[in-house]
């Protein structure tokens, strides 16, 4: 154990989060999957020992990412969105069609698909913190900053929005808290919002899914006027919940696991408090909360613009992702296709949120390493920086 932990690098806590919501997916997915498994003729163990798997190779991302140099990661987020744009363009179009949305790309001779978004959130953040850091010396100049930063942001949007909308709105909202911090004028980060609004319309009134829109948030507004199957997943997310109680009926003893159309994923929330009470759900949102102050603190202590505005773009997006994804379980919004990082089960989903994680864990290393080296030259360890200090320019 003491040499695993040896190898190990970053903020401990973050790595225990990691190893706490793996467990707790293990346990939910298999207990969710019964129904699945059914359906496919295959035996639930199977399942769980593919996505236990998947899950494996997530964490051993994890592990190349945080031993790699966070400051690569600039370099690297110029390949990717030199790649992302064109596999959007490529999925809207030969993309696998999955209830109306065209979203995965399958992965020749694997069985796998690969949702095209979880590569663009990943790609969108690491630019978006390059290009904010590197132009702090100039960051309110329209041609230099302003024009390719809302170019990224709005196209980047309107590709993912076609097909996924709500991945899209939470991107959206990640991109602008990021501008916040990386000091955009409000002037400017008003246009932006005001070009999103414009693009949002466009696809809930114009898009290939504007039906589908416009009937989920109607349901979500007027229950009562909804038919029985467009309110069916969210009714039956409910159900779990009442019947869940304080403490649960048990691990393994979902009922509404059978009704749920993506018990194991979209509703995997609603699975848990099902079977662990209000008690496992709280537990889940302290975690994720806990998740947050972590990151938080590793953003205060960056000496460098980029890891800051890394590290918070891309914790901002995983838990804003997780608590969209618990809202929707217990009806706080309308119902949409993001799973609960690390938890629901997943394909590439996992992949990329590991590297995620693994990426936060780089920029919590260098932080470590700084503060051991002026502790060896007799100056003080800390390296705490305010706000303004944070956009030191990288």
């Amino acid at each position: 154990m003491h040499r695993i932990l040896s190898k190990t690098k970053g903020d401990r806590w973050i790595w225990l989060i990691v190893i706490v919501l793996s467990l707790i997916s293990l346990l939910a997915v298999y207990s969710s999957t019964g129904t699945l498994a059914y359906k496919k003729g295959k035996a639930t163990e199977v399942i769980l020992m593919k996505h236990m798997f998947m899950m494996i190779g997530g964490i051993a991302l994890m592990y190349i990412s945080h031993k790699l140099d966070y400051r690569y990661y600039a370099g690297i987020s110029k390949l990717l969105m030199v790649i992302t744009i064109p596999l959007l363009l490529y999925t809207l179009v030969f993309g696998s069609h999955v209830n109306d949305a065209s979203r995965w790309i399958a992965i020749p001779g694997t069985g796998l698909t690969f949702q095209t978004s979880d590569l663009a959130k990943l790609a969108l953040i690491t630019y978006l913190a390059r290009t904010l850091s590197r132009k702090q010396e100039n960051i309110k100049d329209v041609k230099q900053s302003f024009i390719p930063i809302m170019g990224s942001v709005c196209v980047v949007f309107i590709l993912i929005a076609l097909a996924n909308l709500s991945t899209a709105l939470m991107l959206f909202g990640v991109s602008i808290l990021l501008l916040i911090i990386g000091r955009i004028s409000v002037k400017q980060i008003a246009v932006v919002c005001l070009a999103g609004a414009v693009l949002l319309t466009g696809v809930v009134l114009l898009g290939p899914r504007r039906k589908t829109y416009i009937s989920r948030i109607n349901t979500y507004f007027h229950p009562e006027k909804a038919d029985a199957d467009k309110s069916f997943q969210s009714d039956h997310a409910k159900i779990a919940i009442a019947t869940g109680g304080i403490a649960g009926k048990g691990p393994g003893n979902s009922t509404e696991r059978n009704f749920l159309p993506h018990p194991y994923s979209d509703f995997i929330y609603a699975t848990i408090i099902e079977e662990y009470g209000l008690m496992g759900g709280f537990f889940i949102i302290v975690i994720y909360l806990f998740l947050l102050y972590r990151c938080i603190k590793i953003v205060t202590k960056a000496p460098k613009a980029f890891g800051a505005l890394l590290a918070a773009g891309l914790s901002f997006s995983l838990t804003i992702q997780a608590f969209a994804n618990m809202a929707v379980a217990v009806g706080l919004g309308p119902v949409t296709g993001v799973p609960l990082p690390l938890v629901s089960m997943g394909g590439t989903s996992i992949l990329f949120t590991s590297v995620a994680f693994g990426i936060i864990l780089s920029v919590s290393r260098h932080i470590d390493e700084n503060e051991e080296l002026k502790g060896k030259d007799g100056k003080p360890a800390g390296n705490k920086v305010v706000v303004g200090q944070i956009l030191e320019v990288a």
